[in-house]
């Protein structure tokens, strides 16, 4: 025989209310591949954190509820150690002059730190925190500073922050690429110059290839306008002049308004 549920039962299962420590996922692109991060994310609450809350010296899964996971998709260095592709858990050991920061092959051991083993670990190093000068109320992963092949995962909460130097050798794999896609019937031209542009290398064959490019796509104007840059950033001014103006042609052409004044702010530079 069923039994008639009271509205108040009802209710009670339908209820929903915000999580204490609400969950977050993010990705961010970098260098070749991609990083992603799932954690849930406990607020200050007017509470001592660091030394209290979470105590100096003991292991913490860096965050709340199940075990915050980091994920690579390609292989990268973190503090210069390389971490080959995967899912790790992210566990610290946080203390006041220096953080242990761990990655750790076991997803779900969550918040039971005493079943913690070091067997399972695939990565440790010590990293020096700093002190923020405003409070962040919820903890807090970032990946900032993201450059082609650098960048930082930042763990912020209370005035405490930790940056841990995230790293990838790509480049000898670009050149590499680089080399065999020119070879191709389909040259990337543009794509070839603009990472020897950006990355310091040898100009004069950025140069070689941005030319070639703006043959095959004449009112392409932001490829005219990487030719100004790399005029410029060689020593040819009176060149990067006229690229960029020729690129101010083609961009009002095509009502891109953003790449005019990139252009004229080109030009005021290469006049100074």
């Amino acid at each position: 025989m069923l039994l008639a549920m009271s509205p108040l039962s009802l209710d009670a299962q339908a209820l929903k209310v915000p999580a204490p420590s609400p969950l977050q996922t993010f990705k961010q692109n970098f260098a070749l591949g991609e990083v992603s991060v799932e954690y849930s994310r406990p607020s200050a609450k007017s509470r001592v954190i660091f030394g209290d809350v979470v105590p100096f010296g003991k292991i913490w899964r860096t965050g709340a509820n199940a075990s915050t996971k980091i994920t690579f998709s390609d292989a990268v260095k973190l503090e210069g150690v390389t971490v080959q592709p995967g899912t790790y858990a992210l566990y610290t050991i946080p203390g006041k002059d220096v953080w242990e920061v761990m990655l750790y092959s076991d997803l779900n051991l969550g918040g039971s730190v005493h079943e913690y083993k070091t067997e399972n670990e695939v990565l440790r190093l010590k990293v020096k925190p700093s002190t923020l000068p405003a409070l962040v109320e919820t903890f807090t992963i970032q990946i900032n500073n993201v450059k082609p092949s650098s960048a930082s995962i930042d763990l912020s909460w209370e005035k405490t922050q930790v940056s841990i130097a995230l790293t990838a050798d790509i480049d000898e794999r670009i050149m590499k690429n680089i080399e065999k896609s020119l070879a191709a019937d389909t040259r990337p031209y543009y794509q070839s110059a603009s990472y020897y542009y950006e990355n310091n290398k040898d100009l004069g064959k950025a140069l070689e290839w941005v030319n070639k490019a703006t043959e095959q796509s004449p009112k392409a104007f932001w490829i005219m306008l990487l030719k100004a840059k790399i005029q410029l950033k060689s020593g040819d001014k009176k060149g990067a002049i006229e690229s960029a103006n020729k690129t101010i042609e083609l961009a009002k052409e095509a009502q891109s308004d953003d790449y005019v004044k990139m252009a004229e702010k080109l030009i005021a530079e290469a006049k100074k």
